[in-house]
């Protein structure tokens, strides 16, 4: 098992089942999406989203089994995380993710965005027959969340003058609010206090935070490799994060560089080497820690459990990533 899905003991049978279930759900009317969906539940990935899904719900649900409906969440989960990284791939041009093709470099871009939109149309129809009206307003909130997340990083493309308060708005509308909404649409699954449900929400809020900071910080300190795509890339294509921005307020020449978009040569290597030599990665990973504590200590509503350590568990995994 590797690190991370060896944090999901409490989960694991519950995760194995979501996996058949995942190309089940997609069904096999359309032989081409059906191919999409196959190679893109097929292709692994952390399961991050469903297990804090599952493992919310086993730490709320502690006498009882957990529901269809918690498991049926956390498969929507999975699905609208899915359908968000078919349609980013496109808009990115990205080749390979998680070291294999992406559904648009083989099927063409045309089937993709079709596949990511028939994904989101699924998962919004199993949400529906949840027969819960607040999931149902959480999870749909997020699609839109994802969209505008999207948006609002293809408008700040090179702006050097966009600030931290944005960057951390627009992380959460791409990868918090998944993560925040469905740890609360669990809460309610299990009908624990309404004060418990918001502390399960900022958990999520928080922790989707910091992982997609240390995402970000990884993009300069890993490998390609590592990374499944080039190191570097999101500066390349424009996309503004953490260690950037407080490089900036260093190294003033960064800036320059931006703004004419790395258009001469040696631009980028010469971004990277600045970004290196300032306090920018460091600072963005001390932001991830602030973050990361603030999911913990949003747990202490909940009764100690298995899964309730394995929440702790997996925020503290997160910042492990970094070293």
């Amino acid at each position: 098992m590797t690190p991370a899905t060896s944090l999901f003991t409490p989960v694991e049978a519950d995760l194995r089942l979501l996996a058949d279930n995942l190309k089940q759900l997609v069904g096999n009317r359309h032989p081409i999406l059906f191919a999409a969906a196959e190679h893109l539940f097929g292709a692994g990935g952390k399961r991050i989203r469903p297990a804090i899904v599952l493992l919310i719900s086993r730490a709320t649900m502690l006498e009882q089994d957990i529901t269809s409906r918690h498991r049926r969440l956390a498969e929507i989960t999975e699905m609208i995380h899915t359908a968000s990284l078919v349609h980013d791939d496109v808009v990115d041009e990205s080749d390979v993710r998680r070291g294999v093709p992406t559904v648009h470099s083989l099927f063409g871009n045309r089937i993709a965005i079709l596949a990511g939109d028939f994904l989101f149309a699924q998962s919004s129809w199993y949400l529906a027959n949840l027969d819960n009206l607040e999931v149902v307003k959480l999870l749909s909130e997020v699609i839109m969340d994802l969209a505008t997340g999207e948006i609002q990083q293809g408008l700040n493309r090179f702006d050097a003058g966009i600030s931290i308060e944005t960057y951390i708005e627009k992380s959460y509308y791409k990868t918090a609010s998944l993560i925040a909404n469905s740890s609360k649409a669990a809460g309610l699954l299990s009908e624990v206090s309404r004060e418990t449900v918001e502390h399960l929400y900022s958990y999520g809020r928080h922790f989707g935070i910091a992982f997609q900071i240390v995402d970000d910080i990884l993009d300069f300190t890993s490998t390609t490799d590592t990374l499944g795509k080039p190191v570097g890339s999101d500066l390349k294509s424009g996309n503004l994060t953490a260690p950037v921005l407080f490089a900036l307020a260093e190294k003033p020449s960064l800036e320059v560089l931006i703004e004419r978009e790395f258009a001469q040569e040696g631009d980028l290597e010469q971004a990277l080497a600045l970004i290196q030599d300032s306090q920018g990665i460091q600072q963005a990973r001390e932001l991830a820690a602030h973050h990361a504590k603030l999911a913990i200590e949003h747990l202490a509503v909940l009764p100690f459990s298995e899964s309730h350590q394995a929440l702790i568990n997996i925020a503290e995994y997160t910042l492990s990533r970094l070293y």
